[in-house]
């Protein structure tokens, strides 16, 4: 891990991930002809993440089917710690000042209306990480299918030092 340089607000997220129990992942392989994460100026755009665990979705289906909105939530909190993953091994956790948007695709069966819910996952990691500086703008969409087969998918832009 990069040495921890707290942004503006100074929150240490390595600290954070170890007071409530949580290792980064392996940075999860593009599935395509992409990368995990691209920086911009002061952006870091992270592609889509999947809750990858060692390589393999630990579930699939359709949110509000197959697969609980609890279980979806839980899925999402493995997309947020895959993109922080993406996020260090591009510039380092410590580097990030603010993450500023949150997009998040649910795989929802015909009439399921709790999106909303299932990202809250990802959101709510984001927050416990990095405090203020997790507080972020979102998108929380149904759609029919994921890749793979996935229940759920977050992309995130963060803004960094």
């Amino acid at each position: 891990m990069t040495t921890p340089v707290a942004g503006e607000g100074g929150v240490d997220a390595y600290a954070k991930l170890a007071e409530l129990g949580l290792t980064l992942p392996t940075v999860v392989p593009p599935l395509a002809s992409y990368v995990p994460a691209v920086q911009s100026g002061n952006y870091v755009y992270v592609s889509g993440q999947l809750p990858m665990v060692d390589g393999k979705l630990p579930q699939t289906g359709k949110v509000g089917a197959e697969v609980s909105v609890e279980e979806a939530t839980g899925l999402a909190k493995i997309c947020a710690l895959n993109a922080l993953a993406a996020i260090e091994s591009l510039v380092g956790l410590g580097r990030i000042v603010k993450i500023v948007k949150v997009s998040g695709f649910v795989a929802s069966a015909p009439g399921f209306t709790g999106q909303p819910a299932v990202i809250n996952g990802a959101s709510n990691l984001f927050g416990e990480v990095l405090g203020e500086q997790g507080r972020h703008a979102r998108s929380a969409v149904g759609v029919a299918e994921l890749p793979l087969g996935a229940p759920v998918e977050v992309e995130v832009i963060a803004e960094v030092a």
